[in-house]
């Protein structure tokens, strides 16, 4: 894809609201909040940046996918989970101060894995005369994932009113931006759409669906509560994409490697609801498996 003001300029642009907006619904204590559930903390991140990448990587085997769109599958299992996950995951009863924690501590991991799993995948996958992910772009990366959350960490905490105010503008400004990027890197590729459908259509959806399994069964295998389970799985299955296809056509400059998560960010808003849905209705409405009343959620809810 040719580089032009829009991908240079306004996509990380873009993006860098998004992560302000972020920024303005976290504060130290989401931080601090680690040391009252490190358990789940610790096993909510080993999912999603151990288990996960290895979890897509498989995927990416079995379906024997093109190495861009391989590097774009690896991309989107490295971004960092979405704010939604906090949406959903209250109104599925889960554990919404885990999930809002999880939010806080990926957004700042998510500078250092995300190059590092991108870089594997290129590397990987051959594609080194396509795409690269220097040493400056690297900067580049944590220029607009990591310093604008932490601008808007401060702003929240001197100008509370107005990081109140701005939530909603911000929001609704990034579900615009990820419609438009979505569409923008869906028409770039129209002639391939066809066969790009065939080949991540059905991978994007098992690896969405496996995802948010992975993250609840994982967590209660590893005897987490309910509420800590279900916060989990939605940490672990609605990802960023925003980040993956603003890298993906920004800093990498393929369009390809941006359908993955263009076509994630279109399935797993179905599918995280049809999946909250059914564990909802198989283990127990609002009640934990050995029989306790799930946890509040609705404290520091966003």
């Amino acid at each position: 894809m040719e580089s032009s003001a829009l991908l240079t300029i306004g996509l990380p642009s873009a993006l860098g609201i998004i992560m302000f907006g972020l920024g303005l619904t976290l504060t130290v204590g989401d931080f601090r909040r680690i040391a009252e559930s490190p358990r789940a903390v610790v096993v909510a991140l080993a999912l999603q940046l151990l288990v996960l990448p290895a979890f897509a990587f498989g995927l990416i085997q079995l379906f024997d996918m093109a190495p861009l769109l391989a590097i774009g599958m690896m991309l989107l299992a490295a971004s960092p989970g979405g704010t939604t996950a906090n949406l959903y995951s209250h109104l599925f009863r889960g554990d919404v101060a885990l999930n809002i924690t999880l939010t806080a501590i990926n957004a700042v991991l998510a500078a250092i894995t995300v190059p590092i799993i991108t870089n594997f995948a290129i590397n990987y996958f051959g594609a080194e005369g396509q795409v690269g992910l220097q040493l400056s772009k690297v900067v580049q990366v944590i220029a607009i994932v990591l310093a604008p959350v932490i601008l808007g960490m401060i702003v929240r905490r001197f100008f509370p009113g107005f990081a109140a105010s701005a939530d909603r503008p911000v929001r609704t400004f990034s579900v615009a931006v990820l419609a438009l990027v979505s569409v923008g890197a869906l028409v770039a590729e129209r002639e391939n759409v066809a066969d790009y459908a065939r080949q991540v259509g059905l991978v994007t959806a098992i690896f969405c669906l496996g995802s948010l399994a992975l993250g609840y069964t994982g967590a209660r295998l590893l005897r987490l509560a309910r509420p800590q389970a279900i916060a989990t799985s939605f940490e672990v299955g609605i990802h960023n994409t925003a980040v993956a296809m603003t890298i993906a056509l920004s800093v990498l400059d393929s369009a390809e490697a941006a359908i993955p998560a263009a076509v994630y960010s279109v399935l797993m808003y179905v599918l995280a609801a049809v999946f909250g849905y059914l564990i909802t209705r198989i283990d127990g409405t609002g009640k934990d498996s050995a029989g306790g009343a799930a946890a509040p959620t609705t404290q520091h809810a966003h």
